[in-house]
């Protein structure tokens, strides 16, 4: 759907009125105070209560029904008014909904849509196992129906948030007599329930949002089987399609976008800041100087320009599943490029700091060297989740290039 500049501007004068009315002082750009848990609450509801934090989706699903310029206006006004922008879970905006906007029956979309848009309920993804992380479709955890529930044992792997989450949308075997990627379910689940235990996974980076996973005898109602029986592989390489897009459109896509112009200026927007310039900046020379390090301003600018074409690239695709082709095996591109383009960002980052970018702790490290330091061990383990790099290549050649097996 398109919309006309007339009704856009009719539809950004609205947005304007109502954000005034709507958005917290405390919450306006410049606001001298900082936000009270109340407000934030407050502005997540009024956010959410207009469907504005899954703009595109259906209305009568909690959506906002916006088309994509409208859903581009949004963003722009949001970030014009408001400090930040009201999100909530990505496992259920960026990668649930989508595929039960696409394979679920109307009963699951009116039960468990509405709830991902309000922010009523975190999720977890269900997918990798001890045996089985990049043989997805080797996995064991097996449902076994009784009356109107599956009962589900076995165990998941890597469960980001698991220990926060409310459900869990998770992969199952249902058949264990037939080729093993026609023998996987998708279903729904209630993580607060007996017969759950999570076990949390300490990282080297010292802190981890990572778990596994045991069931033992837990009920899924079968009302929450997504799709048909045995017909779950495909529902989950959908959703690793949007995973990956999602993981693609990080840090590593581009630093912050081009300021919006001002009415009546020129229409050419001003080039956004370098971070890793203003960093090594700050850390290498006088405020304003030019980086002496030849090799080093080679590998920023490398780095910048790298990050701006996949972010034009996300745009096309974004772009492109907006018109309705959907997500294809490019992600997996993306996924990969944006991946290692990450991972050189923490080691630019970790060269330009020095001997900073090595503390962990005390007195003599700002909280942002912390971070960093903390942040390139983390940023090891993006060439594993969502699928390793070596599983991307192996699907590009596939499913890109068409080469032979």
């Amino acid at each position: 759907m398109t919309t006309t500049d007339s009704s856009l501007e009719a539809f950004r004068q609205e947005l304007t009125e109502w954000l005034q009315a709507n958005c917290p002082a405390s919450v306006l750009k410049g606001a001298e105070a900082q936000p009270t848990e109340a407000e934030r609450n407050a502005w997540l509801e009024a956010f959410a209560g207009r469907g504005y934090t899954t703009p595109t989706w259906p209305k009568e699903y909690g959506g906002g029904g916006l088309s994509k310029e409208e859903t581009k206006v949004l963003h722009q006004e949001v970030a014009r008014t408001a400090s930040y922008m009201p999100i909530v879970s990505f496992f259920g905006t960026a990668m649930l909904g989508p595929v039960l906007l696409e394979f679920a029956n109307e009963e699951q979309k009116q039960e468990h849509l509405p709830k991902i848009t309000r922010g009523e309920i975190n999720w977890c993804q269900g997918y990798s196992e001890p045996g089985s992380g990049s043989d997805l479709a080797s996995l064991q955890t097996r449902a076994v129906r009784e009356g109107d529930q599956y009962l589900i044992n076995g165990s998941k792997i890597w469960t980001t948030g698991a220990d926060q989450a409310d459900w869990i949308f998770c992969l199952v075997r249902t058949d264990t007599e037939v080729p093993k990627h026609d023998g996987i379910s998708f279903i729904l689940f209630d993580m607060h329930q007996p017969g759950v235990t999570i076990s949390p996974i300490p990282l080297i980076s010292g802190a981890s949002d990572f778990c596994q996973v045991f069931f033992e005898d837990v009920k899924a109602e079968a009302r929450n089987l997504v799709g048909t029986l045995n017909g779950g592989w495909t529902i989950a390489k959908r959703l690793l399609q949007h995973e990956r897009q999602m993981l693609s459109a990080g840090p590593a896509a581009g630093d912050e976008g081009a300021s919006r112009p001002k009415k009546g200026a020129s229409a050419k927007p001003k080039a956004p800041k370098s971070m890793l310039a203003e960093t090594a900046r700050r850390y290498l020379t006088d405020q304003g100087e030019q980086l002496a390090e030849p090799a080093l301003r080679d590998r920023i600018v490398q780095y910048e320009l790298d990050s701006l074409c996949l972010g034009l690239s996300l745009k096309r695709s974004g772009q492109q599943a907006r018109a309705g082709q959907g997500p294809g095996a490019a992600t997996s591109m993306f996924k990969l490029y944006a991946s290692e383009l990450n991972k050189r960002r923490s080691e630019i980052l970790m060269s330009v700091r020095g001997a900073d970018g090595l503390g962990w702790s005390g007195d003599a490290f700002a909280p942002i060297d912390l971070f960093e330091t903390r942040g390139w061990l983390r940023s090891k383990g993006n060439s594993i989740e969502g699928g390793t790099s070596e599983v991307q290549l192996n699907v590009i050649a596939k499913r890109v290039l068409g080469l032979p097996d």
